[in-house]
């Protein structure tokens, strides 16, 4: 598996990546290569911080905080208008709630403080009957499980974590990243694209309505948003959205998943929520994205289009190419970064054949 990584960064000069396994509760790769990245890099992942802010879920249903099964309007009063006081936490965090998109542009100020955009949410009509469908809430599953969290513990998401989770682990991902810290920023970088895969993406038909308002969703002001929403733009990465602000290195991100395996500690939260969380509540055509999808409560879910670990792992890609799980089945937990990003967006293909070589071997070693 080392020697395929560096065949990866030897095809491609202007390719980066780091890769960290842990087994078993030890490190057993930890590889930096290609001209941007070192071990000590940090950069921004996109989605794959979902599966982060996740953790911190996890904790507060672990302390009985919050109950999947509650109706949220049970800890969020006011999300019960048109037409959404039945749905449930679980609904909610297995995008199946029908609010993948706040009918108002998404500004700056949302992602620093993302009250006003889940208040906008809290008065929305869901787009479907909620449990009808389900669809990937790019953006708005961040603000939703911030204002969840805001509203039974009384604190942000992201300062639950710093002190629950990334605190007590040590490790080297940040929903947050302090200033102090920024010289270690490495800039994202957009894909290279090959001409073949530029007419591929010419020739696909013209985006779904529903898909179209969800990724169009931010009016950033050019005053204060030159980098627009990653995390090259400062203000991104100190906010630490729950949906894409999260920053850090893919042994951060290893280090994280495997502390919610069996025998870590359970320093989160116990195993046992962490299955509940990964076990397949939404299942089929992605309602947003139009391809098979499958999500367990925030978590990604190995699949046939993405099959990342076995059928109890648990994780989350990122628009630049990231991937990050873990896998009880076999006792790995996986961080993987790229730079740039990586077509055709989601978990970069090499990240998915890394992830299998890793199974194989820790199954064979079992």
């Amino acid at each position: 598996m080392a020697a395929r990584f560096a065949e990866f960064v030897a095809a491609d000069p202007s390719f980066s990546a780091q890769l960290s396994v842990i087994l078993d509760g030890e490190p057993v790769v930890d590889l930096a290569a290609g001209p941007a990245l070192r071990s000590s890099s940090v950069t921004g992942v996109y989605s794959s911080t979902k599966g982060i802010a996740a953790l911190v879920i996890a904790h507060l249903i672990d302390i009985g905080r919050i109950d999947p099964d509650h109706r949220v309007a049970d800890y969020w009063p006011q999300f019960a208008e048109v037409g959404k006081g039945r749905i449930t936490v679980r609904q909610l965090l297995s995008h199946q709630a029908g609010l993948p998109v706040v009918e108002r542009p998404l500004t700056l100020h949302d992602v620093e403080d993302s009250r006003e955009a889940a208040a906008a949410l809290a008065g929305q009509r869901p787009l479907w009957r909620p449990g009808s469908a389900f669809g990937y809430h790019a953006l708005t599953i961040g603000i939703l499980m911030e204002e969840l969290v805001r509203r039974v513990a009384g604190r942000t998401l992201q300062e639950v974590y710093e002190t629950v989770v990334r605190g007590p682990v040590g490790a080297d991902f940040h929903l947050g990243l302090p200033a102090s810290e920024d010289a270690r920023y490495v800039p994202l970088g957009d894909v290279a694209l090959t001409a073949a895969q530029a007419a591929e993406i010419a020739s696909r038909p013209p985006a779904d309505a529903m898909a179209a308002a969800v990724f169009s969703n931010f009016a950033m002001p050019d005053d204060r948003s030159p980098e627009g929403t990653s995390t090259n733009n400062p203000a991104v990465r100190r906010a630490g959205f729950a949906a894409i602000g999260g920053v850090g290195s893919a042994t951060g991100l290893a280090e994280l998943y495997a502390a919610t395996l069996p025998g870590s500690g359970g320093t989160i939260a116990r195993p046992e929520v962490f299955a509940e969380m990964a076990q397949q509540h939404s299942w089929g055509t992605d309602r947003v994205l139009g391809i098979p999808n499958c999500f367990g409560l925030v978590f990604m879910l190995p699949q046939p289009r993405q099959p990342f670990g076995g059928p109890r792992a648990y994780g989350h890609d990122g628009a630049g190419g990231a991937l990050a799980f873990a896998d009880p089945s076999t006792g790995v937990a996986f961080g993987y970064i790229p730079l740039p990003m990586q077509y055709p967006g989601g978990a970069d293909p090499r990240a998915v054949e890394l992830a299998r070589l890793v199974g194989d071997a820790a199954r064979t070693a079992a």
